[in-house]
């Protein structure tokens, strides 16, 4: 009870104080999706580059941007991930699932809240459509 309670004053403060929030100019990818049930919206924006220094070579994220409204827990949940996925190579991101977005933001929402929690996850896997690979 006490941790769950330390995580949701965590995530109310990354709210306040998102990193990540803004704007990219000349994205390499974006998407954006709006949670029906609530109205949550995410746009999600994202600059690649290739990374030499990897076997195979591969793509990297450089840099991630993200803008929307909603509650705290689907704007915290998009700065986490957002921070999260930047500088990792594409290959690992595309692996990435809903049990690991939970883990990362820390908490157990309940069913209604659930979709908040990973709406910036299905907006990132609608933008890695676009990478060929």
């Amino acid at each position: 009870m006490i941790e769950e309670q330390l995580y949701r004053e965590t995530l109310l403060e990354i709210f306040r104080n998102p990193k990540n929030r803004g704007e990219i100019k000349d994205p390499d990818l974006e998407a954006r999706l709006v949670n029906p049930l609530c109205g949550d919206e995410i746009k999600l924006q994202l600059q690649l580059e290739v990374s030499r220094r990897e076997r195979p070579v591969g793509k990297i994220i450089k840099k991630v941007g993200f803008s929307g409204n909603g509650c705290a827990i689907s704007q915290a949940s998009a700065s986490i991930l957002a921070s999260y996925i930047e500088g990792k190579n594409i290959e690992e991101i595309r692996k990435l699932d809903a049990a690991k977005v939970l883990s990362l933001v820390g908490i157990t929402p309940s069913p209604a809240r659930l979709n908040c929690v990973l709406l910036s996850w299905e907006v990132l896997k609608k933008a890695l459509k676009n990478v060929l690979k």
